[in-house]
């Protein structure tokens, strides 16, 4: 019995997978949101597909919207000094007693997210 393997498939590229930096992709994306830039042009320009590009553009404005939806959370800070509880949610402090039921507490944080 003989067996036969390729070694790579016939048309495949003969390179090796490209890595590109956070940096570059940050650039690049910058320049595809200019007003009127063309996303096939400078994906050619740069010898990429136009998908590749269309993808990390995709990502880059999902990234900005999870920033962008999760900014006033990012100053949140918890700290139990004595018998009061100090929440920070962007400008909003919430401060509550050490024994507040905690659903209560899970609504008012709720509602301050949300205003």
């Amino acid at each position: 019995m003989i067996e036969a393997v390729a070694d790579r498939l016939e048309g495949a590229p003969r390179q090796l997978r490209r890595r590109w930096s956070e940096e570059f992709k940050a650039q690049v994306v910058t320049e595809v949101l200019e007003p009127g830039a063309s996303v096939s042009a400078i994906a050619r320009r740069i010898g990429i597909h136009p998908s590749q590009l269309f993808a990390w553009r995709r990502d880059a404005r999902a990234e900005r919207r999870y920033r962008s939806r999760h900014s006033s959370c990012e100053g949140v800070v918890a700290s139990a000094a004595g018998a009061v509880i100090e929440i920070a949610i962007g400008e909003v402090v919430v401060r509550a007693g050490i024994d507040v039921d905690e659903a209560h507490l899970q609504r008012v944080i709720r509602a301050v997210r949300s205003a």
